[in-house]
């Protein structure tokens, strides 16, 4: 990495970490967003939605509805909060794994297979494919990447930022059709549908390009943690215990790691005999594996999964010999989680006062309408709508709440002017995708900082931040020039 780049992302990782402690500048955030709301309703500040249906205004915080929303259903913000939940859940688990020793095990197994080399592409794929569970990257892959590339003698915070890159920066990327895809396209077809009544956009529709985009982004994700992050920690890489593999204390025990084995043969045929028949328990209502209960309690699943199997590899390996040994590896991993809660407090209210203000309607429909005016070729404006969404993500976390306020808009607007639906959804998937990773404003940043700082306690967000720049950059250099290059040559994005 050359000195000017070096100089320039410590300058953001300096300036990012003058500001206060995540907590704290959510807090301070909440009092922005209440003032901002007030002077904006002073205003009279309010936007038509693009169908016209309905005109949206700020609306005050700082007044008795406001106060008397905040009172009542500050409890339900935070419980109802995606990332809280979740990551309790799954955490449980794979505490059990961690704690028992057999996630150590198995990390150091994978370490000395790969002699580190194939590291940052092993987890850069992973993290890509892991946006078939929807969210569940965000919980299982990226701290999981810290430990791994730990016991590897590599940056821990190299192994968070390359997962966040993958599973975050490349959301939209999959081999799999997923819950994602389906999404998307039923917004996408409301849309269509203004102008064509039984159109519509199929969930297959960008297939193709997702499918080519995931080997993209994962060539990507590990050149610029090659070339570019890991040199920043050139000084600082130190190998855990756990990497030297002359370490018996992290060579699996035989006899426990075949029970382990075993019970994953089981979990393993139990979901292939419940998701394979047509008719399959665990399919969706309609059959389909998108909306199926599998997906919908991938977190769940991993957890049980970790958690027995960590429970059986310390019953059999003589880790444990009391029952109450695994209720003690529960109770320290909830402890570990302390600092987590309370960040993931603050961020949670400040998520919803930003909803309730309505600050982010107002400047995604107002900007919306400035470049709905602009005349271009059909190219150019799909990379400048790439480039609109990745400045409205840095408003509006919520991939499908932009795109509710996007798709009436740009999808019938670019239909008249011969530009299909399904190469504006491309579009707005790589726009979507590659700001995730920058922007304080995506429920799951706080979280990675929260996981950052179980590796590095002084790391904020402006480590964070400084880290993520260069990937989001290249993503959008790289991803961004496939998609061009893919319009003007007239490829099919999907199947159909």
């Amino acid at each position: 990495m050359s000195a000017p780049l070096l100089r320039l992302l410590d300058r953001i990782e300096t300036l990012g970490n003058r500001l206060p402690p995540p907590a704290w500048l959510f807090v301070w955030l909440c009092g922005m967003v209440a003032v901002a709301s007030w002077l904006l309703a002073l205003t009279g500040w309010s936007v038509t939605w693009p169908d016209g249906s309905r005109t949206v205004s700020a609306v005050n915080l700082i007044s008795a509805d406001g106060l008397r929303r905040v009172l009542t259903e500050s409890v339900t913000n935070f419980t109802g909060f995606a990332p809280v939940g979740s990551v309790l859940v799954a955490m449980l688990g794979l505490g059990l794994a961690e704690r028992s020793g057999l996630l150590g095990a198995a990390l150091a197994a994978l370490v000395r297979a790969s002699r580190g080399h194939g590291l940052p592409t092993l987890v850069a794929f992973a993290g890509v494919l892991s946006s078939i569970a929807m969210d569940a990257g965000y919980v299982v892959v990226i701290p999981l990447a810290g430990l791994l590339f730990q016991r590897a003698g590599l940056p821990p915070l190299a192994g968070i930022a390359c997962a966040f890159a993958a599973v975050s920066g490349g959301f939209s990327a999959n081999l799999l059709i997923g819950p994602v895809d389906a999404l998307l396209a039923g917004i996408a077809t409301e849309a269509v549908r203004t102008l064509h009544p039984e159109a519509e956009v199929a969930v297959t529709a960008n297939y193709y390009f997702m499918a080519v985009s995931v080997f993209v982004v994962t060539a990507l994700v590990t050149l610029v943690n090659r070339w570019l992050i890991l040199p920043r920690f050139a000084d600082g890489a130190r190998p855990d215990h756990g990497s030297d593999a002359s370490d018996d204390s992290d060579r699996l025990h035989p006899r426990a790691g075949l029970a382990v084995l075993a019970w994953t043969v089981l979990v393993t045929g139990f979901v292939l005999a419940a998701l394979l028949p047509a008719d399959g328990f665990l399919r969706g209502d309609d059959g389909s594996v998108a909306k199926s209960p599998l997906i919908q309690g991938v977190v769940v699943l991993v957890a049980l999964y970790a958690g027995i199997a960590g429970l059986l590899y310390g019953r059999v390996s003589g880790r444990w010999t009391r029952s109450s040994d695994a209720i003690s590896a529960l109770e320290e991993t909830l402890r570990t989680l302390a600092g987590y809660l309370v960040l993931m407090f603050f961020a949670a209210q400040f998520i919803a006062w930003f909803q309730w203000s309505q600050i982010g309607q107002l400047v995604a429909i107002s900007g919306a309408a400035g470049l709905r005016e602009l005349a271009l070729a059909p190219v150019t404006l799909l990379l400048l709508f790439v480039l609109f969404t990745v400045g409205l993500d840095l408003l509006i976390g919520s991939a499908s709440a932009k795109w509710a306020l996007m798709a009436p808009v740009f999808i019938p607007m670019f239909l008249l002017a011969g530009i299909p639906a399904e190469a504006t959804l491309a579009a707005y998937r790589v726009g979507d995708s590659v700001a995730n990773i920058i922007t304080p404003l995506m429920p799951y940043f706080a979280m990675v900082v929260a996981f950052a700082q179980r590796f590095e306690p002084k790391a904020g967000i402006g480590t964070l931040m400084a880290l993520m720049l260069p990937y989001s950059l290249v993503l959008l250099l790289g991803w961004g020039g496939l998609l061009a290059l893919w319009l003007v040559l007239g490829w099919p994005l999907g199947p159909g």
